[in-house]
């Protein structure tokens, strides 16, 4: 009998410790410290990533899973307007793109997010035959469909395209196919069977069709097209129609839609047989999907109800991703907002603020170890609307609302103490970056200062007024970040970005996906990473939000919604762990929150399995 040696080539590798996904994958091996036999298994799941920026359903996308674009359909809850808008998904969460030149829903899509393509669907209550394409920025319009449809299935690329089904109008329903060159569109062979609301996906030569209406409730159905003529293949396991499909011709997967009712199923084709896989984590329908093979993919928005902002990442590996999340931490013994903040994920600081009781101001300082909360010194004065800067153990911090207002204090772990140094202006809910020694208070106005341990000094003018509003900030005195805040008049919440220098502030032209002020925020990371949660995002009121949006140097996009919306809260930590602690609660009863939330960016390990004797 042959042994394992002879058949793999090489032994059973000993080892102390579980080999990591590079090592791992094909092996078998021996645990010492365990006493067990250890190997690897393919997993496939999905999990829950950033919600889009606006719910919709009704749409179209293109590209990957960490690369697509959704775009038109019908937006929010009904009436569902219609909606030409683009959503970029970058693996981590959603930012908006360029909007097409008409609003449509029920469209066709083809592509990747730097070369998508739309066709087709119900523009202003008519089908149409407009085709747009997109370069990543901009949609410019291209050659017209050769008939007018909607409902429509989509495969292949931006030059390259392939249209099937649909329908012409209510109660037609089409079998045609039509092919793109990148400028017209041409008729090809005729489906086998006449459907609407399919599963497409595949390229222009080799592109697959399945599911989809008549007969009702759904087919399962599949055809096959070679370029030039549809054959009909195995059916799906369950008939479905208007659910999510990406991939290729040997390797689709087919997910969510509806049979009597929405569908949570996924199945995986390899070119010629169905087979059932991992479900989705909410049953849903009018939604589509992006991958290009059959182990990821991206698949968001949707129904019911109409609009949802739900996305979920399909992964078939031998990896657990678990994905990015905010989980509840310890509660604070002192409910406040507008409190000054610093520290890190695990040894954070949270001082004074506003408990919305008389005197609508606190002294309280408490530490967070990463699970709990206990009282550290009080702050000099009882105060709100103070910033923070450095580390739980050498933490700093200034701008007080009350008197006196230019007071600067600094902590060691155990008590504060004021300094001489006295800020020059008042600085009432201005954002604090930097360190105990090398700070920045920026935010206020338009004005900045610099900390030199001793003493503050005027640095360069930001490009926006902010009003002190809690603008959301991160960094360090040399290089720092400034998004979000408060203009008035008029009374405006503010999108835009600004950096620092060390000399001077720079508009980046990037904006929030969603305008906050009042905001939290994480205190350390760098130019191109950080993350803003909560605040408000009507000009006109204090309203709380739960919005989380992170910032990779180049855009701002989605995250995580926090569990508890609330406004005026601290925040510390990065992007890839923070703490959301305090606020207040509006609208209704205003009151103080004290729970805590903590975040962990997406994570990848290896699925070990341990052999049994047996």
């Amino acid at each position: 009998m042959a042994d394992y040696k002879n058949i793999i080539g090489k032994p059973l590798k000993l080892v102390s410790t579980n080999l990591d996904n590079a090592q791992a994958e094909g092996q078998i091996w021996y645990n010492s410290s365990l006493g067990q036999f250890k190997d690897v298994i393919v997993r496939s799941a999905w999990a829950s990533a950033a919600p889009v920026v606006s719910g919709r359903n009704q749409t179209a996308a293109a590209g990957t899973q960490d690369a697509s674009i959704l775009f038109g359909g019908k937006e929010g809850p009904p009436p569902n307007a219609d909606t030409g808008t683009t959503q970029e998904y970058n693996g981590s969460g959603w930012a908006m793109g360029g909007t097409m030149t008409d609003a449509r829903y029920e469209l066709g899509g083809a592509g990747t997010q730097t070369a998508g393509l739309a066709f087709g669907g119900i523009d202003g209550g008519s089908n149409t035959t407009a085709t747009e394409a997109y370069n990543g920025t901009s949609w410019t319009n291209g050659g017209a469909l050769t008939q007018a449809t909607y409902e429509q299935a989509g495969a292949g690329t931006q030059t390259a395209a392939l249209a099937f089904g649909g329908q012409r109008q209510p109660g037609i329903v089409e079998s045609n196919t039509q092919k793109y060159d990148g400028s017209s569109w041409t008729n090809t062979g005729a489906l086998n069977s006449a459907r609407r609301f399919a599963f497409g996906f595949g390229i222009q030569t080799a592109a697959v069709a399945a599911g989809g209406t008549p007969p009702s409730p759904a087919s399962s159905a599949t055809e096959e097209f070679d370029g030039s003529s549809w054959t009909t293949v195995n059916s799906m396991n369950s008939g479905r129609r208007v659910g999510g499909s990406s991939g290729i011709l040997t390797a689709g997967l087919a997910y969510g839609g509806a049979d009597a009712n929405p569908s949570n199923k996924t199945e995986q084709y390899d070119g010629t047989t169905w087979s059932v896989e991992s479900t989705l984590g909410t049953a849903r329908y009018n939604h589509y999907g992006a991958g290009t093979n059959d182990t990821t993919a991206l698949y968001a928005a949707g129904g019911p109800p109409s609009g949802l902002s739900i996305a979920e990442e399909y992964t078939k590996s031998v990896n657990i991703i678990t994905a990015g999340a905010w989980a509840s931490g310890g509660a604070m013994s002192t409910g406040r907002g507008t409190a000054g903040d610093c520290g890190t994920y695990l040894a954070g600081l949270v001082f004074g603020g506003n408990p919305i009781a008389a005197p609508y101001s606190s002294n309280a300082t408490e530490e967070y170890n990463g699970s709990s909360w206990s009282n550290g010194g009080n702050t000099p004065h009882a105060t709100s609307d103070m910033s923070g800067a450095g580390t739980q153990t050498a933490g700093l911090c200034f701008g007080f609302s009350g008197s006196p207002t230019t007071l600067t204090a600094t902590y060691d772990g155990t008590s504060w103490t004021t300094v001489p140094g006295t800020l020059p202006t008042t600085q009432g809910g201005a954002r604090g970056i930097g360190t105990q020694t090398a700070a920045l208070s920026c935010g206020y106005a338009a004005e900045s200062f610099e900390w030199d341990g001793s003493s503050w000094t005027a640095s360069g003018d930001l490009n926006n007024p902010r009003n002190a509003q809690k603008p959301g900030g991160w960094g360090i005195q040399t290089a720092a970040v400034l998004a979000g805040g408060y203009q008035s008049p008029p009374a405006t919440i503010i999108s835009n970005t600004e950096t620092y220098n060390g000399t001077a502030w720079t508009e980046t032209g990037h904006s929030l996906v969603t305008a906050l002020k009042r905001t939290a925020t994480t205190t350390a990371g760098t130019n191109t990473s950080g993350m803003i949660f909560s605040g408000p995002v009507d000009a006109g009121s204090n309203n709380s939000s739960a919005i989380t949006q992170g910032y990779n140097g180049t855009a701002w996009f989605t995250q995580p919604s926090l569990a508890t919306a609330r406004t005026n809260a601290q925040g510390f930590g990065t992007s890839a762990n923070a703490v959301a602690c305090g606020g207040h609660a509006y609208p209704g009863s205003p009151g103080t929150i004290t729970a805590t939330e903590e975040f962990t960016g997406e994570t990848t390990g290896v699925n070990v399995k341990t052999i049994s004797t047996s």
